[in-house]
């Protein structure tokens, strides 16, 4: 596997990355947390490329995005026969992953059930597949991913805790690219470079206007977001520079200036009365206000505004829809 390149002048990044270079060459479990856009899954090749295991190729799953039904199947294979459909016995991602890594992303969002079956993995190094009469060994290194809080889901029972523990041995959270503000231009630069190459465009610098927004805007899409917006800036600029005015931001991915932000902690919602579309400040944020309920009123009043499109308000959001339903389901809200 190649070199995993990871551009940063930040001092918390580079410390992250000292960390992982220090830990990739051993067996130990590591987790990655961090907010949507930050980079989690770069991280995660990053280590294994850096590992005894780079020859072969890291296998990754997000565990958000797999069907509750199917991801048994898709971790741990099946049988033929094992249930309806299944014409022909599969190997799962830990089978695939033998002697390798396996990447589990958002592992908050994998259910309770499956979450036991994968701490048998954790504790005995093996596997059995669905229908499946026997275990079987792997020998597999575990990233695990989240933009949750694991912590405070193991509090109200949404996690458990033995699992959360043998997933937390190597620790590494990756800051918000608000937070790395030494990093933006540079990183906005590189995308630049990479944009106008496959695109057959002219590499253009950007303007100190254009320079100024990058470095004043909060990044709630964090490093994709920028990378999306450097994109389509090199694709509407026609003279030398890309200037202020090709800077067109995400409309799913409201963010403000730095000076007007409020910034949630790690796995919580992002929250500002100005976010929200035609909400005129209309959240009451008042003082004193916990971050949970803050977050609370900041989802209720965007299926408001949805008009309780569950689908859409997760765009706005900024979550997954599983994570929208994981959050109603804490609130009581069951049905709508």
């Amino acid at each position: 596997m190649k070199n995993v390149e990871i551009r940063t002048q930040d001092a918390e990044m580079l410390r992250v990355l000292r960390m992982a270079e220090n830990v990739a060459s051993s067996r130990a479990t590591v987790l990655i947390q961090g907010e949507s856009g930050t980079g989690k899954e770069l991280l995660a090749k990053y280590i294994h490329a850096a590992s005894p295991r780079a020859s072969r190729r890291l296998v990754a799953i997000n565990c958000a995005a797999v069907p509750e039904g199917l991801l048994e199947s898709e971790l741990f294979g099946h049988e033929k026969g094992a249930f309806t459909g299944a014409h022909a016995a599969k190997p799962g991602k830990f089978e695939l992953a033998h002697e390798s890594t396996i990447l589990l992303d958002e592992v908050s969002e994998m259910p309770l059930l499956l979450q036991a079956k994968l701490l048998r993995v954790l504790q005995e190094g093996e596997i059995e597949r669905l229908g499946g009469r026997a275990p079987t060994k792997v020998n597999v290194r575990i990233i695990a991913a989240t933009n949750r809080d694991l912590a405070s889901m193991v509090r109200r029972g949404l996690f458990r805790e033995d699992l959360y523990y043998r997933l937390n041995v190597v620790p590494l959270k990756i800051p918000a690219l608000r937070d790395r503000r030494a990093d933006i231009l540079d990183l906005a630069k590189f995308f630049s470079e990479v944009s106008s190459h496959l695109n057959g465009r002219l590499v253009r610098a950007f303007s100190p206007a254009a320079e100024q927004k990058l470095l004043e805007w909060s990044w709630p899409g964090n490093v994709r977001e920028l990378e999306n917006v450097v994109e389509r800036a090199v694709l509407y600029a026609s003279g030398d520079l890309i200037e202020l005015e090709n800077l067109a931001f995400d409309e799913n991915q409201p963010g403000i200036l730095v000076n007007e932000s409020f910034h949630a902690p790690n796995g919580q919602v992002q929250v500002s009365s100005s976010q929200m579309p035609g909400s005129q400040g209309a959240l009451n944020m008042a003082p004193g206000m916990t971050v949970s309920e803050a977050e609370r009123l900041l989802i209720m009043k965007t299926l408001e505004y949805t008009a309780q499109n569950r689908t859409k308000a997760a765009k706005l959001l900024g979550i997954s829809i599983r994570t929208l339903r994981n959050k109603l389901h804490e609130y009581g809200v069951m049905n709508g």
